[in-house]
């Protein structure tokens, strides 16, 4: 009776354990819908802003504007790490961490950290990169987030306090495939060609479109940025439960049988006590 208590007991348990993840994955994909939307939305947009900034800074000599002017100066590298809000989601966290430290061994310059995201802040720690500042970025990342953080970045940068600003995230594929990445923010990539002539005509000039251009690519790829990371959280905390769902469904049907067999076992046991009682009885008379 007791090893039934045992395993009764351990069902309950399991069960218990069912609930929760069925529950964390269910608000996990409600997460998802609402941030793969609102970064579906934003991606295209993003990306036409980009190619409209490599059209207007044609022609145009990169001291026009500080950003995109490489610095000739040795300076610091700020890496941007977006991280999750909190774990059960796999590898998200761990394997995006274990690609910063991958890339800060590669670089020889000075280097320390802009933390997005609550997670893992002792661990962090353990990198032995210096955290300069830490934002709190919700679960569905709002422009006004977004703006907060490139405009601090921006002034980072014109401060001369870093050479370099690199955003390091983890690039979304789909549901089931996430892969930490970097992208160099500031300086600002000129791939235009400065003999080439721009097709558009400019009010009231071009240095002005140019420079609230710059501001808007800077904000959109920050917050592209931050929504394509939280999708890929939301993904992989999705993944994770719905795999721990699975698990305990499992480990229920294993415990079942285990139990189905304890108390055939018990009730076999008990038959022959019975019987071996009524065979005594039975000899005695």
């Amino acid at each position: 009776m007791a090893n039934l208590r045992a395993i009764r007991t351990r069902i309950k348990s399991v069960e218990n354990t069912r609930q929760i993840t069925k529950s964390m994955k269910m608000v996990a994909a409600s997460k998802l819908r609402k941030t793969q939307a609102a970064f579906g939305n934003l991606r295209t947009f993003s990306e036409r802003c980009a190619e409209m900034l490599e059209e207007v800074s044609a022609g145009v000599k990169p001291c026009d504007s500080p950003f995109l002017q490489p610095r000739n100066h040795p300076g610091a590298v700020c890496y941007v790490l977006i991280v999750g809000n909190r774990g059960l989601c796999g590898t998200f966290n761990n394997s995006l961490l274990r690609y910063l430290e991958e890339q800060a061994r590669q670089e020889s310059r000075e280097q320390f950290l802009v933390v997005c995201g609550r997670w893992g802040k002792d661990m962090i720690a353990g990198t032995g990169l210096r955290v300069e500042k830490t934002f709190e970025i919700s679960d569905t990342p709002t422009a006004a987030e977004a703006r907060a953080l490139s405009a601090w970045l921006r002034q980072l940068y014109l401060d001369g306090r870093a050479e370099e600003v690199v955003l390091v995230y983890q690039h979304y594929r789909s549901v089931l495939s996430q892969v930490p990445a970097r992208k160099t923010l500031l300086p600002l990539p000129k791939k235009g060609d400065a003999g080439r002539e721009c097709r558009f005509l400019f009010e009231p000039d071009r240095e002005s479109v140019l420079k609230r251009l710059i501001d808007l690519y800077i904000d959109n790829t920050v917050h592209s940025v931050l929504l394509e990371s939280r999708t890929g959280e939301h993904s992989a905390r999705m993944t994770a439960m719905t795999s721990a769902s699975d698990n305990t469904d499992e480990l229920i049907g294993k415990l079942t049988l285990q139990l189905n067999h304890a108390r055939q076992a018990a009730i076999t046991t008990e038959i022959s006590e019975i019987v071996g009682g009524a065979d005594a009885l039975k000899n005695k008379q």
